[in-house]
């Protein structure tokens, strides 16, 4: 029924789709924001780089996001889309647990999961110890000693960006010393030092902090403050590409300018298109899409109803035309 049609269904309740939400239900939209689980930075300790919210909580910055939303027409439902489908009238149907909703927009704001290595103790200590991005917990180990896990390019260009937060930084190759004789020669000049020895075990350091104890076969170990590492990313779900979304040649969801996937009408924001993973980036691209979305519904509206002007008796409706203007 047309009065079940929804105006945007929103997939994922991270910065992204919060954002989308919120700007979404200020737009007078019917909303429903699926909020399948924690956010991926759930198990930090803090939230940086928030204008007025450095340092937060990533449970307490989640908590205020949907308060924010109580005022306007957005149902949260704590559940993920289990399926997807577009029905022959063009409009979406989202199955959440055994319910089916159909909207006249989906917006995935799935995010990604983070694959990390199976180094023992390391799933653990990972966002009490272990990060993987310098820009959201660098400051906080500003100075010390430090360790970047890895090889080959990314860990090259992750260990000369941890390096401006600390001159006291060590590459951690584990075993494959997969560096050019080039990114070589720049870490050691800027005093990155390497250890390829095999990596055994990470665990915590000997105070009650979160400090972290890098353990090698063969070599003594290593006691650092922190340990970053990028490690590899999957989408967080199945269902863009299951709609038919195209995948660029990193998994990540592709889009135009507009947040826009290859299926009309599909939208995707956040980690998943391959933006900087940041909670600003991710909150902005949330607005951005939002706006773009509004803006569509608003002309599809303009739209329906020049089509209903023009209907004819044959159509079997009654003819609605607009009011003719005024002799002057």
């Amino acid at each position: 029924m047309q009065a079940d049609l929804l105006d945007v269904v929103i997939v994922g309740a991270g910065p992204a789709g919060l954002s989308a939400a919120l700007t979404l239900g200020r737009s007078r939209r019917r909303v429903l924001l699926l909020d399948g689980g924690p956010p991926r930075n759930a198990p930090v300790g803090a939230a940086h780089g928030l204008l007025t919210r450095d340092g937060m909580h990533p449970a307490d910055l989640k908590a205020q996001a949907l308060a924010d939303l109580a005022p306007y027409d957005v149902t949260v439902r704590p559940d993920g889309a289990r399926e997807v489908r577009r029905d022959p009238d063009g409009a979406f149907a989202v199955r959440v647990g055994q319910d089916w909703h159909r909207t006249r927009v989906l917006l995935f704001a799935t995010g990604v999961r983070d694959l990390l290595p199976p180094v023992p103790g390391l799933r653990e200590r990972w966002g009490q110890g272990v990060y993987h991005c310098p820009y959201c917990d660098g400051w906080e180990h500003e100075g010390r000693a430090l360790a970047v896990y890895g090889c080959g390019q990314s860990a090259h260009h992750l260990a000369l960006t941890v390096r401006a937060w600390s001159d006291r930084v060590t590459l951690l190759c584990d075993g494959d010393p997969a560096l050019t004789p080039e990114q070589t020669r720049d870490l050691r000049r800027v005093g990155v030092r390497i250890r390829t020895e095999p990596v055994r075990h990470l665990r915590g350091g000997p105070l009650e902090d979160q400090s972290v104890c890098v353990t090698f076969r063969g070599a003594p170990p290593l006691l650092v403050d922190a340990v970053f590492l990028a490690p590899e990313q999957q989408q967080g779900s199945h269902l863009p590409a299951a709609l038919g979304c195209q995948l660029n040649d990193r998994g990540r969801v592709q889009v135009d300018d507009h947040q826009e996937t290859s299926v009309p009408g599909v939208f995707a924001i956040g980690d998943m298109t391959g933006a900087p993973q940041y909670v600003v980036q991710a909150a902005a691209a949330g607005m951005h899409a939002a706006q773009v979305i509004n803006t569509r519904l608003i002309h599809a509206a303009v739209h329906s109803l020049g089509a209903a002007f023009h209907k004819t008796p044959d159509d079997g409706a009654e003819v609605t035309r607009p009011p003719e203007p005024d002799d002057e």
